[in-house]
């Protein structure tokens, strides 16, 4: 099985400061839904792991992130193109848990979820987390310089085997041809 990994914000779709809080703020990437679609045309099996600490924050609940991952698999399936599944972690920041990214929790559980080992699977992010979640369980971490992405390259300390595109699209080209 061909399995991708797929941040949320910044990847998908714009990402904000203000945290995405409602479907109405959910816009996406132009391109991504297609992209999507394209990995799905070449055999892959799209998953999304999402850090949504609004949720710990008590910025919007669960029902409206529900919404919010709905509005996303709407737009995904009108380009022809769908999502699998979405692995998120509603912690806040200080709440240690095992699931937020960098921490390798969410990545286990697509491993176990999958019954797959995670090595050279692709895991397309925009900051650092994202690759070093990705890093830590053997995926291969992809950066695009949407969202934080231009921010985390200039950052620098990536991953030392870390691919880097201009956006979603690009790094689905790069994928599948």
């Amino acid at each position: 099985m061909k399995l991708i990994i797929l941040d949320r914000d910044g990847v998908i779709n714009f990402d904000s400061a203000a945290f995405i809080k409602s479907p109405a703020e959910w816009k996406p990437i132009p391109g991504s839904p297609e992209a999507i679609a394209r990995l799905n045309q070449a055999g892959y099996r799209v998953v999304v792991a999402t850090n949504q600490s609004g949720v710990g924050r008590a910025l919007f609940d669960m029902d409206t992130l529900n919404a919010i991952h709905e509005k996303m698999h709407k737009t995904v399936a009108a380009a022809g193109g769908r999502i699998d599944a979405v692995f998120y972690c509603p912690h806040a920041a200080d709440a240690n848990c095992d699931c937020r990214k960098p921490k390798p929790g969410m990545f286990e559980r697509i491993a176990a979820c999958y019954n797959l080992d995670l090595t050279s699977v692709p895991a397309i992010g925009d900051s650092l987390r994202d690759l070093q979640a990705a890093e830590s369980s053997g995926a291969l971490p992809m950066l695009v310089l949407t969202g934080k992405g231009e921010k985390t390259l200039a950052d620098g300390g990536l991953p030392e085997d870390t691919l880097v595109f201009k956006d979603l699209a690009a790094a689905v080209d790069d994928l599948i041809s």
